[in-house]
């Protein structure tokens, strides 16, 4: 009887190292102040906006460089349908 009294210490104060590494006490003191919960969302989701808005920017300019150089090849039909695609693209923003 002893010995698994022994053994559950032991597995207790583990547990209790475990998480006093993950920092419980702080997260949950973290999410009773509102406002230091709804800054740091906010924060999060200004820096995903942008993080897509550069993301998103980048994918196009590179399917629109694509598209340029498959119209160089010269290719018959789908060099002219895209060429018109980028023709479209190029006329809206120049």
């Amino acid at each position: 009887m002893r010995e698994n009294e022994e053994k559950m210490a032991e597995h207790l104060q583990e547990l209790v190292v475990h998480l006093e590494r993950m920092n419980i006490g702080e997260y949950v003191q973290m999410l009773q102040d509102s406002k230091k919960v709804i800054y740091i969302n906010f924060i999060a989701g200004l820096a995903r906006g942008i993080g897509m808005a550069v993301g998103f920017t980048i994918l196009g300019a590179l399917v629109v460089y694509m598209l340029k150089q498959i119209v160089l090849l010269n290719l018959p039909i789908i060099s002219e349908f895209i060429a018109n695609i980028v023709r479209m693209v190029t006329e809206r923003y120049y």
